[in-house]
């Protein structure tokens, strides 16, 4: 049996009601860290359901959108350097880049100069690809964080150093990618 759609707002609002009255009868300090877990919570949420719309309109991945979008600023540059550019190692780069080039994407080719380095290029397709994509969660993040005061920067950096911190994530290896799981995956996989 299926519910309405009536019914599952109120079953949904019943189960929010009960979170509240749970809420409710905690200490204030016990309330204000479900508070800060329900905000971490809604952040990973975003980020997954970001990743995922993402995929279903292009069929990439956030990581494989920003490798694409760096190599329209930057034509040319190699695995080494790109994976210095978005702070991934290079076999994560190259995992991304093998994914581009079979779809067509992103084309590898000898450097004229030296015959020894191979450049990364967008094909048209890729160029195309990019101008269709929507705008990703972490553009808009980036955006709206330049427009703060720099003392709400640094706070904010602060802040969000010292949860990783309390989450025993202060010492991983991470990238400027917003994007939840392993960076190499394939957009299918979302």
């Amino acid at each position: 049996m299926t519910l309405t759609s009536n019914a599952r707002k109120w079953q949904h609002s019943d189960m929010q009601r009960e979170a509240l009255r749970e809420l409710v009868e905690m200490s204030m300090e016990s309330r204000l860290a479900a508070e800060a877990l329900v905000a971490l919570r809604q952040i990973i949420r975003a980020t997954d359901m970001d990743g995922r719309q993402l995929a279903k309109q292009t069929g990439l991945s956030t990581s494989q959108l920003v490798v694409m979008q760096l190599l329209k600023r930057a034509p040319g540059l190699t695995i080494t350097k790109l994976a210095e550019r978005v702070s991934l190692r290079q076999a994560t780069v190259t995992a991304l880049v093998d994914k581009l080039e079979n779809r067509g994407l992103v084309l590898r080719q000898r450097s004229d100069q030296d015959r020894r380095r191979v450049e990364l290029y967008l094909t048209e397709e890729g160029s195309a690809m990019i101008e269709a994509a929507p705008t990703i969660l972490q553009d808009r993040f980036i955006a709206q964080f330049d427009q703060l005061e720099e003392w709400e920067k640094s706070w904010l950096l602060g802040a969000l150093q010292r949860i990783a911190l309390m989450l025993d994530a202060g010492e991983l290896d991470a990238s400027p990618v917003l994007s939840v799981g392993a960076l190499d995956r394939s957009a299918k996989q979302h």
